[in-house]
């Protein structure tokens, strides 16, 4: 996510950190800098030439100038303006008092609307709800095909009528089902086209009188750069929008749309699309993916993950077992499961601070972590225990039962050995205050 705008905005930051003293004309080449970077990412021309000059205007304040860290104050000043420009704080979706909530999602063809329906009934579901789709796009038939797959992937009831041409009698009829099936929430996908026409909008508008809804979301794909920022502003324009979500948001190493559109149209950016699963949806907060642009990590967003891959008890037991030096292979099969759950590791490494580009931007082979569980289940229960046990004949049966060599289970078994020694360690007199208790990650 925004790897080419954050390799440079990093550097901009590692030069000023060290700064006891600015000049203006040192802030001036710094801005300079920054600018250049924000035009390569495709952010709209206006929004950078505001954001440079709310920089400035505030970076040459006596407080800054005369400060004894004016480096420090700097780079604060950065990542506060963009945070501004991204949205300040989370955006909260509008949910009625008086059910069923009635969500409708617009967008140019090909923005994934319909995959958005599917990721947004799930993660309505996990907060307590009960989502019905309602199937609008009766244009394309695959569409709606679309739409009852993912429907029954997930288990969710799905609204349609095939034959029918009508979107707001489809539209109105999805309603009535959703309170004849209790449903609280409804969400109409609705068609797109590969352009924007008066044929599309004076339908949108049509829709949007019929069934007032409570949230309109404009779906952008943030691959499009300054294009997505020209669909926002026309579809806020014609039809009215209560918020946008970027769709592909993991694949956009630029980060040029995500930039522009909240300060173009004022409306939030209220979900990030990050990957291809239905449950690749996350709330998007402003503060934590300008830390991340600035590499500052966001630990926030990695507790989150964790918390919803590990309930409290089990990390309990994980953290007694490390401190006893207890931990089998059992155990580590376990946690690789669940932090596969949390995403992928380039996702998490993007998320943590100070890690270099050249390792965050490395490419990572997941299916090393398939080969590993391969190795492990093909183990006996006796093995996975009590691993001192593998033999270079129990190595030989575990390769076979693996689809892997003899060398591959050594240079496993040799990591997880060192894994072991460094928890030992961490465990003895001199390195107990270096271990640290998993518990706070749940109390954070």
């Amino acid at each position: 996510m925004f790897e080419n705008l954050s390799d440079k905005l990093q550097g901009i930051v590692k030069k000023l950190k060290g700064q006891t003293r600015i000049t203006e004309k040192e802030l001036n080449e710094m801005l300079r800098e920054v600018k250049l970077a924000l035009l390569e990412a495709d952010v709209n021309y206006k929004v950078v030439k505001e954001f440079i000059s709310k920089i400035k205007d505030k970076a040459l304040g006596e407080d800054v100038m005369k400060s004894l860290t004016p480096g420090q104050q700097v780079i604060k000043i950065v990542r506060d303006e963009l945070t501004e420009l991204l949205g300040t704080s989370e955006s909260k979706l509008n949910i009625s008092s008086n059910p069923p909530t009635i969500i409708m999602l617009v967008g140019l063809q090909g923005s994934g609307k319909t995959t958005l329906c599917g990721k947004l009934s799930n993660y309505l579901r996990k907060q307590g709800k009960k989502p019905l789709m309602v199937a609008c796009d009766v244009y394309r038939p695959a569409a709606i095909t679309q739409l009852e797959t993912l429907g029954k992937s997930l288990n969710i009831d799905v609204y349609s009528q095939k034959d029918d041409k009508d979107v707001v009698k489809v539209a109105t009829n999805g309603i009535k089902a959703a309170h004849s099936k209790l449903c609280d929430v409804v969400i109409i996908d609705t068609a797109g086209r590969l352009q924007i026409d008066d044929t599309l909008m004076n339908e949108l508008v049509d829709l949007k009188k019929a069934v007032k809804p409570h949230e309109i979301i404009l779906v952008v794909d943030s691959m499009t750069g300054q294009e997505a920022v020209n669909v926002a502003e026309t579809f806020n324009e014609k039809v009215g929008i209560d918020s946008i979500t970027m769709s592909k948001l993991d694949s956009d190493t630029r980060g040029g749309a995500a930039l522009s559109v909240k300060s173009i149209t004022k409306k939030p950016i209220k979900f990030a699309s990050v990957g291809e699963k239905l449950s690749d949806l996350e709330p998007f907060y402003p503060d934590r993916i300008a830390s991340r642009i600035l590499g500052m990590g966001d630990v926030l967003s990695i507790i989150d993950k964790a918390e919803k891959a590990f309930d409290e008890q089990q990390a309990i037991e994980f953290e007694k077992k490390m401190r006893k030096n207890t931990f089998d292979l059992d155990d580590y099969l376990s946690i690789m499961k669940k932090i596969r759950k949390m995403g992928s590791f380039k996702q998490i490494l993007g998320m943590l601070p100070g890690i270099p580009s050249e390792i965050r931007n490395a490419e990572i082979d997941e299916k090393q972590l398939f080969r590993i569980d391969a190795i492990i289940t093909s183990m006996t229960k006796e093995e996975r225990q009590n691993p001192k046990i593998l033999n270079a004949k129990r190595r030989i049966r575990i390769a076979n039962g693996s689809g892997n060599k003899v060398e591959d289970i050594n240079r496993f078994m040799n990591q997880f050995e060192q894994m072991q020694k460094v928890m030992k360690t961490l465990n003895n007199s001199k390195g107990k205050g270096k271990f640290r208790n998993i518990q706070n990650m749940f109390k954070q």
